[in-house]
């Protein structure tokens, strides 16, 4: 049976070309004149590690699917894992294009601002002393040369590092060398007059390399990397039973940097003999090569900002934005009782993080407060929650932290606050063996004067103080007794490994978010059907779980009107003729990263509204667990639809997402007032801070106007 012919591909598109999309949006910001100078050159680099991981784990898992005996199909492309690493082969090349292209206009511009990635050539003799003795003094005695021979066969290439490889001649005869570049040196050598005058040190060691092979003739010389795939699942590993679980993420630690290569970059425009050498030795086929002129390696450009002039930074960075105490919550007062007569949200990185941390730190010390649960999936290097979990449970508090060990590249960071909290009397857990525990919950009992208090804390983001300054999340916390008693079921159900327990109010994944999602769409469909306004609205990072997207073309087809705000993969497409017409798909990348998660279905005061972690992947839906938690408070309601309907009035950082899967500019309205949203949340905030501690208000003036013209719900 011909397996193509089952899937419908009539409004969906293959997952690997949306994200290759999305990353390809993160490049048009690289390109966008209004982004300031250095902020382009920081998209372009964000635009190489998307790209980097993107490798790792999307191409090493399809290749993985592609070697496996089991014929499998996508379904939402039809098209088998060979199928789409040649569809993934040919678009690439033409991104690299655009990287180059837009690279090179972006470093023009810098140097007229002294802001300049050189080359040895370009270096005066002054110039060229300094980095000879750089070389000479700091980085010769820490490389490892080597000429390729029987004897010293081609070595292991951690994935992602840099290596110069050499094409070399003595007497007549051919030979390779490669000089692998140690991640113990810096990323660039600073040279010491006025300005920001660099160079790469891969440059460097690639210019200075002819001295390493005194006794060959040089022929040929490159930067290369090697990717490889990282798509490990814990969970899928076979372990002995009863070892450390830690123990056994160590283990798997250390196998990350030795599996398959998926990738081969290098620099320039190498000769066909040299890749088909190095393609021979990485077992590699000559279609996972890529050549750039571009750094390989661009995590360099995050350590460059913190070296500009004051008036460069002023000139050609986003102004500095500090995020917001809340106008709702009072500053500089206890805030659990603040919590226990009224809801508050924080939306970072708008607002601080700051009042979440502070009612753990309250909590930690007040007397009434009987336990601390927690969900943590990632964490900041830095950590003050720790601090305050540490310092509860030292004050004689339960604190229990499920600690989720597989969050992809952050294990080992996980796996040494685990060890942390262990040490400070805190209970911690690992999860299960199938599911990943990303759910974002932390949950305060107290007992006040014979009555049990909860505190719950529900969020779309992690408890990342970095990233909290980065990201755009929700942070719900409410004193709900209906909340709190489905929180504290819930860490009952962990702890005991139920994963089918049941809830009043929240919908838990894997079993039972999904179905719930599934019934609030079919509520809407049903409407429609008998002549009432019916809609949807999602906000999330990506759409992959074909029940859902078969279920919103069916909506769309009932007549709901369907609104999705996603940022990356989206495999629906909308706008098909009679199939997804009444859904419109957006995505907004600018200066933060959006990831909150909403889920709104009706209209006015009916809505049924949800902030939660899950996107609508069927990873998060059916094999990870997933909190999603209903907002009842009115003013936190309002206040989320004010957000949404900014986010659908965005047109300057929002783009359309078109049926053939492309994106389009948001069309300017007739008044021709646009709106870049994340900039005007800024504003707001900062307004709305200035007028704590009284309490939130609706906005005043052109906020007020704003509002009335975009309102998503009335």
């Amino acid at each position: 049976m011909n397996m193509h012919k089952t899937v419908d591909t009539r409004y969906t598109q293959e997952r690997e070309l949306s994200w290759l999309r999305f990353d390809s949006r993160v490049l048009d910001e690289a390109r966008d004149e209004s982004v300031p100078l250095f902020e382009r050159l920081k998209f372009a680099a964000i635009f190489t590690s998307n790209l980097d991981e993107f490798f790792m784990i999307r191409v090493g898992s399809i290749y993985d699917m592609s070697l496996s005996r089991q014929t499998h199909v996508d379904s939402k492309s039809g098209l088998t894992p060979a199928e789409q690493l040649q569809a993934i082969c040919k678009t690439v090349p033409g991104m690299y294009k655009q990287r180059d292209k837009i690279m090179s206009q972006l470093e023009s511009r810098l140097r007229s601002c002294n802001i300049c990635n050189l080359s040895m050539e370009e270096l005066d003799g002054k110039e060229r002393k300094q980095v000879e003795r750089w070389f000479r003094n700091y980085v010769q005695p820490v490389l490892s040369p080597m000429v390729i021979n029987i004897h010293h066969p081609f070595p292991h290439l951690p994935s992602k590092s840099l290596n110069v490889v050499l094409s070399l001649r003595r007497e007549g005869k051919r030979c390779f060398g490669l000089v692998p570049i140690p991640k113990t040196l810096p990323a660039f050598f600073q040279l010491e007059e006025n300005g920001l005058r660099y160079l790469l040190t891969e440059q460097v060691v690639l210019a200075c390399a002819d001295q390493l092979f005194e006794t060959y003739q040089v022929e040929e010389k490159h930067v290369i990397s090697v990717t490889r795939n990282a798509d490990i699942s814990p969970e899928d590993e076979d372990y002995d039973v009863g070892e450390d679980f830690r123990d056994h993420m160590q283990k798997v630690l250390k196998r990350r940097g030795r599996l398959a290569p998926v990738r081969l970059e290098v620099q320039g425009e190498p000769s066909e003999e040299l890749l088909t050498y190095l393609c021979q030795r990485l077992d590699l086929p000559r279609a996972y090569v890529f050549c750039a002129h571009s750094p390989l390696a661009m995590g360099y450009v995050f350590g460059l900002e913190g070296k500009l002039p004051p008036e460069s930074a002023a000139a050609l960075c986003y102004p500095k934005y500090t995020p917001q105490w809340p106008a709702g919550l009072v500053k500089n007062t206890p805030l659990i009782p603040q919590i226990l007569r009224r809801d508050a949200l924080l939306f970072y990185p708008y607002h601080t993080m700051e009042p979440f941390l502070k009612v753990v730190k309250e909590a930690a010390s007040d007397p009434a407060v009987l336990s601390i649960k927690i969900t943590i999936y990632r964490l900041a290097s830095t950590a003050k929650l720790v601090e305050y979990l540490a310092a509860a449970a030292e004050n004689g508090k339960d604190v229990t932290v499920l600690m989720e060990l597989r969050a992809r590249f952050d294990e080992q960071n996980n796996i040494a606050w685990a060890e942390r909290l262990e040490e400070a009397g805190c209970t911690v857990l690992y999860g299960f063996e199938r599911f990943k525990v990303h759910s974002k919950i932390c949950l305060i009992t107290r007992r006040e004067k014979g009555r049990i208090q909860y505190i719950t804390q529900v969020g779309t983001g992690n408890y990342n103080e970095k990233t909290a300054k980065l990201y755009t999340d929700f942070c719900l916390l409410t004193a709900s007794p209906a909340i709190g008693a489905d929180a504290a079921a819930f860490f009952q159900n962990m702890s005991t490994s139920n994963l089918r327990g049941e809830y009043e109010h929240l919908l838990v994944a894997p079993y039972g978010l999904k179905n719930r999602l599934l019934e609030m769409m079919d509520e809407e469909i049903e409407k429609a059907r008998r002549g009432k306004e019916a809609r949807i609205f999602i906000k999330v990072n990506s759409v992959t779980d074909r029940d859902l997207i078969d279920k919103l073309a069916q909506a769309s087809q009932a007549g709901v009107q369907v609104t999705m705000n996603v940022r990356g993969i989206c495999c629906l497409r909308p706008g098909v003729p009679g199939l997804t017409d009444h859904i419109r798909v957006f995505s907004v990348v600018g200066r933060f990263l959006e990831h909150p998660r909403i889920y709104a279905f009706g209209v006015g005061k009916e809505t049924k509204l949800y902030i939660g972690s899950a996107d609508l992947m069927t990873r998060n839906t059916e094999r990870r667990v997933e909190i999603a938690c209903p907002v009842w408070d009115p003013a936190i309601r309002e206040q989320i639809q004010h957000y949404v309907s900014l986010y659908c009035g965005d047109t300057r950082k929002a783009r359309n997402l078109r049926q053939d899967g492309s994106y389009e500019m948001v069309p300017v309205p007739d008044t021709g007032a646009e709106l870049d949203v994340q900039a005007y949340l800024m504003e707001e905030a900062v307004r709305e801070s200035a007028q704590a501690p009284a309490p939130p208000t609706k906005g005043t003036g052109k906020g007020k106007g704003l509002l009335r013209r975009l309102m998503f719900w009335r």
